[in-house]
């Protein structure tokens, strides 16, 4: 089948700086790297190399050809990413010398997405593929009321949070991801605990701690994280939802997607970077954890 993924796509540009700036202050940077970002272009790259055949709808500008064409080599179809007269999205990202740092987002053409576009992409998959949003990108709710017309398994991460987004898709979803405070803060708007929410599959994660897995009429399930190294935990979430979509696709047991999701996101954390060092299967299978 395909994952069709309403996804962002970001440039993270990551600037080392002596120390973060005050304001006024202009400041000199030793390096600059530029890496493949977005939550949408992260899961998708994840549910390419676990395996799974992954269509991206999203968009870019005309300074941001180049994440196309990276995710065109790491397995995706890029069909349906448009080319908008609008600036590619981006992070500026500040780090100092003992690894702080700040965030500056631009939505840019993430938020340029056409209905036309959408539908025109949708028009090709059939019932059972699975449908995916993040909250990076407009379209969500057109998405996934069109995902649950046309029989889609329609799957949610809810990043980044917010409680009118996660509420306003609610009713079209059979698939629901988020971490322990998104859950509280989730609760705390609808009042509703992840085991009384009116989806399928919950998947609540807690970091180091590993996850949990709530399936209507069932009792949860706890997964242990694998105890690693960690460097840098960006894009380990994203990571970890795209091997479990990657999982649902290929007809594994939830807890067997779930388990193999651990690995992928313990041996993410033991890496600097986003999208361009999400584990592949292989080395996602032959890793070795203590």
């Amino acid at each position: 089948m395909t994952i069709w993924n309403l996804g962002s796509i970001n440039a993270d540009m990551v600037y080392a700086l002596p120390h973060l700036p005050e304001a006024g202050e202009t400041l000199a940077a030793s390096g600059l790297q530029r890496f493949l970002g977005g939550k949408g272009a992260n899961m998708s790259v994840a549910s390419a190399r676990a395996g799974s055949r992954v269509s991206h709808i999203g968009a870019v500008g005309s300074d941001g050809l180049w994440a196309r064409d990276r995710l065109t080599e790491y397995g995706v179809d890029t069909r349906h990413i448009a080319e908008v007269d609008v600036p590619t999205g981006h992070a500026i990202i500040a780090v100092d010398a003992q690894g702080e740092n700040l965030i500056i987002l631009y939505q840019g053409a993430n938020h340029a997405i056409s209905n036309d576009q959408l539908g025109q992409a949708l028009s090709s998959a059939v019932s059972g593929d699975l449908l995916v949003m993040q909250n990076e990108t407009n379209a969500q709710i057109e998405a996934a009321k069109l995902g649950c017309e046309m029989g889609l398994t329609v799957c949610y991460a809810a990043a980044p949070f917010q409680a009118d987004a996660v509420q306003a898709v609610l009713p079209y979803l059979d698939f629901l991801i988020l971490n322990e405070v998104e859950a509280e803060q989730l609760q705390d708007a609808t009042g509703l605990a992840p085991s009384d929410l009116p989806v399928e599959h919950v998947i609540v994660t807690f970091g180091s701690k590993g996850a949990r897995y709530y399936q209507q009429d069932h009792r949860p399930q706890a997964f242990q994280a694998h105890k690693v190294n960690a460097v840098d935990t960006t894009g380990a979430g994203d990571t970890f939802t795209g091997y479990v979509l990657a999982g649902m696709d290929r007809g594994m047991p939830m807890a067997q997607a779930i388990a193999q999701a651990n690995r992928a996101a313990a041996l993410m954390v033991t890496r600097h970077g986003t999208a361009d060092v999400i584990p592949d299967l292989k080395e996602v299978r032959e890793a070795q954890f203590d």
